[in-house]
């Protein structure tokens, strides 16, 4: 596998904090969805230092990383990803200055990345990608594991 990725669970209010993307050019199979914030690890990166950095980026917030959730080999992207429960520890959500806000020209056909919190009820029912980790995510809130 290339590309090592890391992104955050995020229990907040009565839900979870989750991006929606919106015309997103770059990808012709969904130009709008919801994913779980977080990205690529930075050199000599912990995977928990890469997921507290990504989710202040894009929500402003801090969090402390709780344990390893989920983890999926993705052919597609030549990358494997690690998912984790994150808890809030503080900030105001929404605030995050991370290159996707900053008119980066490598964002150009990104889209637009809006912050929203979802009613834990709600999440089956919207476009989560990826699609393997949405499945167990739901099944583990109906579970009441999370």
């Amino acid at each position: 596998m290339g590309r090592i990725r890391v992104a955050g669970i995020i229990p907040m209010e009565d839900g979870f904090a989750l991006m929606h993307r919106v015309g997103v050019i770059k990808r012709k199979d969904y130009q709008e969805y919801y994913t779980f914030p977080g990205g690529g690890l930075e050199e000599n990166e912990t995977l928990e230092q890469g997921v507290i950095r990504e989710i202040k980026e894009e929500f402003g917030i801090d969090v402390e990383v709780v344990k390893k959730l989920y983890e999926m080999n993705s052919e597609k992207f030549n990358q494997k990803e690690y998912f984790f429960l994150c808890k809030y520890v503080g900030g105001e959500f929404g605030t995050g200055d991370g290159p996707e806000y900053n008119n980066d020209p490598k964002y150009i056909d990104s889209g637009k990345f809006i912050p929203e919190i979802i009613n834990k009820e709600d999440v089956k029912t919207l476009l989560l990608l990826p699609t393997e980790i949405r499945d167990k995510f739901v099944e583990d809130i109906e579970k009441g594991n999370l």
